[in-house]
Protein backbone atom coordinates (compact mmCIF):
# COMPACT_ATOMS: atom_id res chain seq x y z
CA UNK A 1 0.00 0.00 0.00
CA UNK A 2 1.60 3.49 -0.70
CA UNK A 3 2.21 5.56 1.95
CA UNK A 4 1.04 8.78 0.33
CA UNK A 5 -2.35 10.07 -0.39
CA UNK A 6 -4.37 12.02 -3.28
CA UNK A 7 -7.42 12.90 -4.16
CA UNK A 8 -8.57 10.02 -6.58
CA UNK A 9 -12.51 9.88 -6.23
CA UNK A 10 -12.70 6.22 -5.15
CA UNK A 11 -16.41 4.95 -4.31
CA UNK A 12 -16.38 3.27 -1.00
CA UNK A 13 -18.13 0.42 -3.00
CA UNK A 14 -16.40 -0.02 -5.63
CA UNK A 15 -14.16 -3.23 -4.11
CA UNK A 16 -17.64 -4.81 -4.24
CA UNK A 17 -18.92 -4.05 -7.74
CA UNK A 18 -15.20 -4.56 -8.89
CA UNK A 19 -15.55 -8.49 -7.32
CA UNK A 20 -18.95 -9.17 -8.54
CA UNK A 21 -17.86 -7.74 -12.38
CA UNK A 22 -15.26 -10.23 -12.32
CA UNK A 23 -17.02 -13.24 -10.96
CA UNK A 24 -19.83 -12.62 -13.78
CA UNK A 25 -22.16 -11.65 -11.09
CA UNK A 26 -22.58 -7.93 -12.25
CA UNK A 27 -23.93 -6.86 -15.81
CA UNK A 28 -22.24 -3.58 -16.81
CA UNK A 29 -24.81 -1.02 -17.97
CA UNK A 30 -24.70 0.71 -21.24
CA UNK A 31 -22.66 3.71 -20.70
CA UNK A 32 -24.81 7.11 -22.03
CA UNK A 33 -22.70 9.48 -24.34
CA UNK A 34 -21.89 12.86 -22.54
CA UNK A 35 -19.59 15.67 -23.32
CA UNK A 36 -17.43 18.31 -21.49
CA UNK A 37 -15.43 21.49 -21.85
CA UNK A 38 -12.36 22.38 -20.54
CA UNK A 39 -13.25 26.34 -20.47
CA UNK A 40 -9.90 28.13 -20.52
CA UNK A 41 -9.04 32.09 -20.54
CA UNK A 42 -4.88 33.34 -20.54
CA UNK A 43 -3.77 34.04 -16.57
CA UNK A 44 -2.46 37.79 -15.76
CA UNK A 45 0.61 36.11 -14.48
CA UNK A 46 1.42 34.12 -16.82
CA UNK A 47 -0.01 30.49 -18.44
CA UNK A 48 -3.21 29.69 -18.75
CA UNK A 49 -6.34 29.03 -16.41
CA UNK A 50 -9.33 26.55 -16.43
CA UNK A 51 -12.80 26.66 -15.15
CA UNK A 52 -13.59 23.98 -12.79
CA UNK A 53 -16.97 23.16 -10.57
CA UNK A 54 -17.10 21.45 -7.29
CA UNK A 55 -20.20 19.02 -7.96
CA UNK A 56 -23.11 19.02 -4.52
CA UNK A 57 -21.90 16.78 -1.87
CA UNK A 58 -25.43 15.27 -2.38
CA UNK A 59 -24.93 14.74 -6.41
CA UNK A 60 -25.33 10.65 -6.50
CA UNK A 61 -22.69 10.61 -9.23
CA UNK A 62 -18.83 11.72 -7.71
CA UNK A 63 -20.61 13.94 -5.58
CA UNK A 64 -17.78 16.87 -3.88
CA UNK A 65 -15.40 16.25 -6.72
CA UNK A 66 -14.41 18.82 -8.98
CA UNK A 67 -15.15 18.42 -12.59
CA UNK A 68 -16.17 20.52 -15.78
CA UNK A 69 -18.98 21.40 -16.91
CA UNK A 70 -20.71 19.07 -19.18
CA UNK A 71 -23.43 16.56 -18.73
CA UNK A 72 -25.41 13.60 -20.70
CA UNK A 73 -26.33 14.23 -24.76
CA UNK A 74 -30.27 15.16 -24.82
CA UNK A 75 -31.71 13.05 -27.67
CA UNK A 76 -33.24 16.52 -28.29
CA UNK A 77 -29.73 17.74 -29.52
CA UNK A 78 -29.68 15.94 -32.82
CA UNK A 79 -32.26 18.36 -33.89
CA UNK A 80 -30.57 20.76 -36.87
CA UNK A 81 -29.01 23.84 -36.23
CA UNK A 82 -26.94 26.51 -37.70
CA UNK A 83 -23.54 25.39 -37.62
CA UNK A 84 -19.80 26.93 -38.72
CA UNK A 85 -16.72 25.25 -38.17
CA UNK A 86 -15.84 22.05 -39.27
CA UNK A 87 -18.74 20.30 -40.72
CA UNK A 88 -20.50 17.27 -38.88
CA UNK A 89 -19.13 14.53 -41.04
CA UNK A 90 -15.40 16.09 -40.15
CA UNK A 91 -16.53 15.78 -36.33
CA UNK A 92 -17.82 12.42 -37.27
CA UNK A 93 -14.07 11.36 -38.56
CA UNK A 94 -12.20 12.95 -35.44
CA UNK A 95 -14.42 11.08 -32.98
CA UNK A 96 -15.25 8.34 -34.83
CA UNK A 97 -18.32 8.24 -34.67
CA UNK A 98 -21.61 9.27 -36.83
CA UNK A 99 -22.38 12.61 -38.08
CA UNK A 100 -25.43 12.80 -36.46
CA UNK A 101 -24.02 11.89 -32.98
CA UNK A 102 -21.06 14.14 -33.67
CA UNK A 103 -22.98 16.98 -33.88
CA UNK A 104 -25.59 15.78 -31.01
CA UNK A 105 -22.34 15.38 -28.85
CA UNK A 106 -21.17 19.15 -30.37
CA UNK A 107 -24.12 20.76 -28.86
CA UNK A 108 -24.37 18.93 -26.01
CA UNK A 109 -20.48 20.65 -24.99
CA UNK A 110 -22.17 23.79 -25.74
CA UNK A 111 -25.18 23.48 -24.18
CA UNK A 112 -24.00 22.05 -20.91
CA UNK A 113 -21.11 24.52 -20.66
CA UNK A 114 -24.17 27.63 -21.17
CA UNK A 115 -26.03 26.11 -18.52
CA UNK A 116 -23.71 25.06 -16.25
CA UNK A 117 -21.46 28.27 -16.71
CA UNK A 118 -24.07 30.58 -18.68
CA UNK A 119 -20.72 30.96 -21.23
CA UNK A 120 -21.99 30.27 -24.86
CA UNK A 121 -20.38 29.26 -28.19
CA UNK A 122 -22.56 30.81 -30.65
CA UNK A 123 -22.75 34.00 -32.47
CA UNK A 124 -25.16 35.84 -35.14
CA UNK A 125 -23.16 34.66 -37.55
CA UNK A 126 -19.87 32.47 -38.78
CA UNK A 127 -17.40 34.61 -37.20
CA UNK A 128 -19.28 36.74 -34.67
CA UNK A 129 -19.40 35.29 -30.74
CA UNK A 130 -22.23 36.57 -28.52
CA UNK A 131 -20.72 39.51 -26.04
CA UNK A 132 -22.61 39.16 -23.21
CA UNK A 133 -24.92 36.52 -21.80
CA UNK A 134 -25.96 38.02 -18.73
CA UNK A 135 -29.53 40.03 -18.08
CA UNK A 136 -32.92 38.51 -17.14
CA UNK A 137 -33.68 36.81 -20.85
CA UNK A 138 -30.78 34.82 -20.98
CA UNK A 139 -30.93 33.25 -17.44
CA UNK A 140 -34.68 32.92 -18.82
CA UNK A 141 -33.21 30.53 -21.51
CA UNK A 142 -31.24 29.26 -19.33
CA UNK A 143 -33.17 27.75 -16.89
CA UNK A 144 -35.61 26.83 -19.32
CA UNK A 145 -32.89 24.85 -21.26
CA UNK A 146 -31.57 23.17 -17.74
CA UNK A 147 -35.07 22.28 -17.05
CA UNK A 148 -36.15 20.84 -20.35
CA UNK A 149 -38.58 23.11 -21.22
CA UNK A 150 -36.30 24.47 -24.31
CA UNK A 151 -34.30 22.42 -26.66
CA UNK A 152 -31.10 23.98 -27.27
CA UNK A 153 -32.03 23.92 -31.42
CA UNK A 154 -35.26 25.69 -30.63
CA UNK A 155 -32.89 28.40 -28.45
CA UNK A 156 -30.24 29.22 -31.33
CA UNK A 157 -32.81 29.85 -34.10
CA UNK A 158 -34.91 31.69 -31.83
CA UNK A 159 -32.13 34.05 -31.01
CA UNK A 160 -31.11 33.42 -34.61
CA UNK A 161 -27.66 32.35 -32.88
CA UNK A 162 -25.12 29.65 -35.62
CA UNK A 163 -23.30 27.36 -33.08
CA UNK A 164 -19.42 27.86 -33.52
CA UNK A 165 -18.07 24.52 -33.65
CA UNK A 166 -14.75 25.66 -34.21
CA UNK A 167 -14.39 27.58 -31.22
CA UNK A 168 -14.21 23.97 -29.49
CA UNK A 169 -10.75 21.19 -29.52
CA UNK A 170 -11.92 17.76 -29.28
CA UNK A 171 -9.19 16.94 -26.17
CA UNK A 172 -9.66 13.36 -24.73
CA UNK A 173 -12.43 10.35 -24.67
CA UNK A 174 -12.97 8.27 -21.49
CA UNK A 175 -15.71 6.00 -20.66
CA UNK A 176 -16.81 5.37 -17.26
CA UNK A 177 -16.00 1.52 -15.89
CA UNK A 178 -17.77 -0.95 -16.42
CA UNK A 179 -18.58 -1.62 -12.20
CA UNK A 180 -20.37 1.90 -12.01
CA UNK A 181 -23.96 1.92 -11.76
CA UNK A 182 -23.70 5.38 -14.02
CA UNK A 183 -21.79 4.66 -17.16
CA UNK A 184 -20.65 7.88 -19.09
CA UNK A 185 -19.15 7.49 -22.73
CA UNK A 186 -17.66 11.42 -22.69
CA UNK A 187 -15.66 13.33 -25.02
CA UNK A 188 -13.46 16.40 -23.41
CA UNK A 189 -13.26 19.43 -25.13
CA UNK A 190 -10.98 22.52 -24.79
CA UNK A 191 -12.62 26.27 -25.38
CA UNK A 192 -11.47 29.43 -24.89
CA UNK A 193 -13.60 31.71 -22.73
CA UNK A 194 -15.43 34.20 -25.27
CA UNK A 195 -14.09 38.17 -25.06
CA UNK A 196 -16.67 39.87 -23.37
CA UNK A 197 -18.52 36.56 -21.34
CA UNK A 198 -18.16 35.87 -18.00
CA UNK A 199 -18.89 32.66 -15.74
CA UNK A 200 -21.93 32.36 -13.56
CA UNK A 201 -20.43 32.42 -9.69
CA UNK A 202 -21.42 29.85 -7.41
CA UNK A 203 -21.60 29.40 -3.56
CA UNK A 204 -23.71 29.76 -0.62
CA UNK A 205 -24.59 33.80 -1.08
CA UNK A 206 -24.98 32.71 -4.88
CA UNK A 207 -28.64 32.97 -5.76
CA UNK A 208 -30.49 29.75 -7.04
CA UNK A 209 -31.70 31.76 -9.59
CA UNK A 210 -27.66 31.89 -11.57
CA UNK A 211 -26.35 29.31 -9.33
CA UNK A 212 -25.91 25.79 -11.18
CA UNK A 213 -27.97 22.80 -9.74
CA UNK A 214 -25.18 20.55 -9.70
CA UNK A 215 -22.08 22.72 -7.98
CA UNK A 216 -21.79 24.63 -5.19
CA UNK A 217 -18.37 26.33 -6.51
CA UNK A 218 -16.80 27.35 -9.14
CA UNK A 219 -13.24 28.77 -9.50
CA UNK A 220 -10.55 29.45 -12.53
CA UNK A 221 -7.13 27.89 -11.42
CA UNK A 222 -3.95 26.68 -12.76
CA UNK A 223 -4.10 23.39 -14.01
CA UNK A 224 -0.73 22.76 -12.22
CA UNK A 225 -2.39 24.39 -8.84
CA UNK A 226 -5.37 22.43 -9.37
CA UNK A 227 -3.31 19.08 -10.08
CA UNK A 228 -0.97 20.09 -6.73
CA UNK A 229 -3.96 20.32 -4.67
CA UNK A 230 -5.10 16.84 -5.74
CA UNK A 231 -1.72 15.79 -5.26
CA UNK A 232 -2.16 16.98 -1.51
CA UNK A 233 -5.13 14.95 -1.02
CA UNK A 234 -6.69 18.45 -0.37
CA UNK A 235 -8.91 18.01 -3.90
CA UNK A 236 -11.16 15.02 -5.04
CA UNK A 237 -11.02 14.23 -8.51
CA UNK A 238 -12.13 11.43 -10.94
CA UNK A 239 -9.41 9.93 -13.20
CA UNK A 240 -10.64 11.47 -16.67
CA UNK A 241 -10.51 15.08 -14.59
CA UNK A 242 -6.81 15.00 -13.11
CA UNK A 243 -5.55 13.54 -15.36
CA UNK A 244 -6.68 16.34 -18.94
CA UNK A 245 -5.40 18.39 -15.81
CA UNK A 246 -1.99 17.24 -16.30
CA UNK A 247 -2.25 17.21 -19.88
CA UNK A 248 -2.92 21.25 -20.03
CA UNK A 249 0.24 22.13 -18.45
CA UNK A 250 3.01 21.67 -20.86
CA UNK A 251 0.57 24.50 -22.55
CA UNK A 252 1.58 27.92 -21.68
CA UNK A 253 -1.36 29.82 -23.20
CA UNK A 254 -4.96 28.87 -24.16
CA UNK A 255 -4.08 29.48 -27.86
CA UNK A 256 -1.32 27.33 -27.83
CA UNK A 257 -3.68 24.64 -25.74
CA UNK A 258 -6.09 25.08 -28.71
CA UNK A 259 -3.54 24.65 -31.28
CA UNK A 260 -2.52 21.23 -29.88
CA UNK A 261 -6.29 20.06 -29.73
CA UNK A 262 -5.82 18.03 -33.53
CA UNK A 263 -3.02 15.82 -32.28
CA UNK A 264 -4.56 14.97 -28.82
CA UNK A 265 -5.03 10.98 -28.95
CA UNK A 266 -9.16 10.18 -28.49
CA UNK A 267 -8.53 6.64 -28.15
CA UNK A 268 -11.59 5.98 -25.71
CA UNK A 269 -9.62 5.03 -21.86
CA UNK A 270 -12.09 2.53 -19.99
CA UNK A 271 -10.65 0.84 -16.60
CA UNK A 272 -10.17 -2.48 -16.61
CA UNK A 273 -9.96 -5.17 -13.97
CA UNK A 274 -8.57 -8.60 -13.59
CA UNK A 275 -6.81 -11.14 -11.35
CA UNK A 276 -3.06 -10.56 -10.58
CA UNK A 277 -1.79 -13.10 -8.64
CA UNK A 278 -4.84 -13.16 -7.06
CA UNK A 279 -5.78 -9.75 -6.43
CA UNK A 280 -7.57 -7.90 -8.66
CA UNK A 281 -5.79 -4.82 -10.32
CA UNK A 282 -7.39 -2.21 -11.15
CA UNK A 283 -5.99 0.47 -14.13
CA UNK A 284 -6.48 2.69 -16.60
CA UNK A 285 -4.80 1.95 -19.86
CA UNK A 286 -1.94 4.63 -20.74
CA UNK A 287 -2.55 6.07 -16.77
CA UNK A 288 -0.49 4.34 -14.24
CA UNK A 289 -0.91 6.54 -11.41
CA UNK A 290 -4.81 5.39 -11.06
CA UNK A 291 -3.58 1.64 -10.94
CA UNK A 292 -5.34 0.10 -7.76
CA UNK A 293 -4.81 -3.44 -6.13
CA UNK A 294 -7.86 -5.41 -4.71
CA UNK A 295 -7.75 -8.18 -2.46
CA UNK A 296 -10.00 -10.97 -3.86
CA UNK A 297 -11.61 -11.72 0.21
CA UNK A 298 -11.94 -8.18 1.43
CA UNK A 299 -14.97 -7.57 3.39
CA UNK A 300 -17.85 -4.92 2.17
CA UNK A 301 -16.21 -1.90 1.71
CA UNK A 302 -12.11 -2.55 2.51
CA UNK A 303 -11.01 -1.44 -0.60
CA UNK A 304 -7.06 -2.63 0.30
CA UNK A 305 -6.28 -0.26 -2.48
CA UNK A 306 -3.27 1.54 -2.85
CA UNK A 307 -4.19 4.85 -1.06
CA UNK A 308 -7.36 6.50 0.13
CA UNK A 309 -9.43 9.03 -1.62
CA UNK A 310 -8.81 12.64 -0.43
CA UNK A 311 -10.99 15.10 1.13
CA UNK A 312 -12.42 18.26 -0.23
CA UNK A 313 -11.58 22.00 -0.12
CA UNK A 314 -11.04 24.94 -1.58
CA UNK A 315 -8.01 25.12 -4.23
CA UNK A 316 -6.27 28.15 -4.54
CA UNK A 317 -8.13 29.51 -7.44
CA UNK A 318 -9.78 32.86 -8.43
CA UNK A 319 -13.38 32.46 -7.96
CA UNK A 320 -15.48 32.60 -10.76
Amino acid sequence: MSSTTNGQWYPPEWPDRIRALASGRLTPATPRRAATVLLLRDSHNGGLAVHMLRRRASMAFAGGAYAYPGGSVDPRDERPVAWAGPSRAQWAVRMGVEPAGAQAIVCAAVRETFEETGVLLAGASADTVVADTTGEDWEADRAALVAHELSFADFLERRGLVLRSDLLGAWAHWITPEFEPRRYDTWFFVAALPEGQRTLPQGPQTSSAAASTEADLALWTRPEEAAAGYDRGELLMMPPTIATLRSLQPYGTVADALAGAEAQDLTPVLARAHLVDGRIELSWPGHDEFTKHISTDDGPGDGGTDGPSGTTSSPGGTPA
